[in-house]
């Protein structure tokens, strides 16, 4: 690796530039929310998406004691599933690449990428709170020489232009203006990378969002793109789609398996109701920077 590793950390007011970027900031630091943190103590690495796959029926049988406990292992599963299958899109990465997780949350994917491919992470977050946590996280692992995590806006990184063999954004994309966005990861591309982005976005045909997907942009303090505003921004910033995965019917299994766990948050209902009447789609997205 020939690029050199920035500080972990930035001013915040470097970082933190609107009042949005400030209250996006703020709901993450403060989130304690069981179905995130349960989910990840069940093997240590925690996740801030959700899942894919049917799941096993066999969960919501047998004795009730151990049945909350079987639902959250089995959901678990799903979303350490769909980090799979985010990484399956990444190409061809060395242990002596570097690659760049987007909104790392507490550092999950990070940790699978690293134990993958071996290579080089930068996770990037806006919430101090996760950064701690993730980069903690990485010293308990015996990883934290190539697994490290940044209190950085990802709209204007400060790593180097061209340093990145891949980058993604899982489920994270919607907090920012896309055409900023990948503009950024052009700049930090190098030539013939890879860019993936697991997202929900509203479906144009219907006509804007639905009842269902403005619950869920007021859930998350949240602003979701259509799909279309997906392929022009990429197209507008060298980024040219290899792969287009439709995973709306991968995802309802888990959605219906969550609003029977105790950690449901209530915005279960609007997921499963968007994603089943059309008005939102899940989709997997992975483009060569050109």
């Amino acid at each position: 690796m020939t690029a050199t590793m920035p500080s972990q950390n930035q001013a915040p007011t470097r970082v933190l530039r609107t009042d949005y970027q400030r209250s996006v900031a703020d709901y993450w630091n403060e989130e304690q929310d069981p179905v995130n943190i349960r989910l990840g103590e069940v093997d240590g690495l925690f996740h801030h998406h959700y899942g894919i796959g049917d799941y096993d029926p066999s969960v919501l049988e047998g004795p009730e004691e151990t049945r909350e406990q079987r639902i959250i292992e089995e959901m678990h599963r799903l979303e350490t599933a769909q980090a799979d299958v985010l990484l399956d899109h990444l190409g061809n990465i060395t242990p002596n690449d570097r690659i760049q997780d987007t909104g790392s949350g507490r550092g999950g994917t990070s940790f699978m990428a690293n134990a993958r491919f071996g290579c080089h992470v930068d996770g990037v977050s806006i919430s101090q709170k996760q950064v701690d946590f993730a980069n903690d996280q990485a010293r308990e692992r015996g990883v934290d020489d190539k697994v490290r995590f940044h209190f950085r806006n990802m709209l204007d990184t400060g790593f180097e232009t061209g340093s990145m063999r891949a980058i993604w954004n899982n489920e994270s994309t919607m907090y920012v203006d896309l055409f900023e966005l990948f503009r950024e990861h052009a700049r930090l591309l190098e030539y013939g990378g890879r860019y993936v982005t697991i997202t929900g976005c509203y479906n144009d045909v219907t006509g804007g969002r639905s009842k269902a997907v403005s619950r869920i942009d007021e859930h998350y303090t949240c602003n979701i793109h259509s799909r279309s505003e997906y392929f022009r921004a990429m197209a507008a910033n060298s980024l040219v789609p290899i792969n287009v995965v439709d995973l709306t019917a991968a995802t309802i299994p888990y959605w219906e398996l969550r609003a029977q766990s105790q950690v449901a948050t209530g915005v279960e209902d609007p997921f499963l109701t968007a994603y089943k009447e059309g008005s939102f789609h899940y989709l997997l997205i992975a483009a060569d920077r050109v």
